[in-house]
């Protein structure tokens, strides 16, 4: 579906809109601490894993000559992954502090760039009768799948929270785990949504909808 802008005979897809540089500056480095933070999480998976790294660490002090039991290797190998843990903490801060700022942004926008005019003006497309509604459906269900993100990401950046200072609020340790579980969930989420994005975006910037990353690097001008 295109949408044609009478006064300059142009024809622009309505998931080309414009963003403020403020917007952009902030989906970019969202998009790069959610990525270092997701790459911190792979890491200690994998890399980093204690458990996996138990006889890495024997193997390598028995050559300098020195003999350490399985759990002493365990405590050495949990301290790196502890050290990873930090810089992830580090940077469930920095998504706390990017919500917070994103939440005044949207303050500060322009009454037709806020997202609740966007959504209610996807709403009104989608009502329209004009053989697109198919298309329109689509980026009413794009605007709600955005909706959606902020909501993990407020939900991830609480329980992140709790888990930095459970100490210090007093959790037990079945709270402590029932959030770190809770936590972990939203974690996968944000995979799903980020990878769901992504296809999104490539698809989309191949077929019909092209300008979607220029947009959100240049801005566009917006749809009259």
């Amino acid at each position: 579906m295109t949408t044609t802008n009478s006064s300059q005979g142009i024809e622009s897809s309505p998931f080309t809109q414009k963003h403020s540089g403020l917007i952009r500056i902030w989906h970019w480095v969202t998009f790069l601490v959610l990525s270092a933070s997701m790459i911190t999480v792979l890491i200690n998976s994998t890399m980093l894993n204690p458990g996996d790294n138990i006889g890495l660490v024997q193997n390598q002090l028995k050559e300098k000559g020195v003999t350490v039991s399985e759990e002493q290797a365990f405590a050495v190998s949990h301290e790196y992954e502890d050290k990873m843990w930090d810089v992830h903490k580090w940077l469930g801060f920095g998504l706390a502090f990017l919500l917070v700022a994103r939440v005044l942004i949207e303050i500060a926008l322009p009454g037709n760039e806020k997202i609740r005019s966007r959504i209610k003006s996807a709403t009104g497309l989608y009502k329209l009768s004009n053989g697109n509604e198919a298309e329109y459906r689509h980026y009413l269900n794009v605007k709600k799948v955005y909706t959606l993100f902020y909501l993990i990401l407020l939900l991830m950046a609480l329980t992140g929270l709790g888990l930095a200072f459970g100490r210090e609020l007093g959790f037990t340790r079945p709270i402590h785990n029932a959030v770190k579980t809770f936590h972990s969930i939203l974690q996968y989420c944000m995979y799903a949504f980020v990878l769901i994005h992504l296809i999104g975006v490539v698809i989309a910037e191949n077929t019909k909808d092209k300008g979607i990353v220029s947009g959100m690097i240049h801005g566009n001008k917006a749809l009259e």
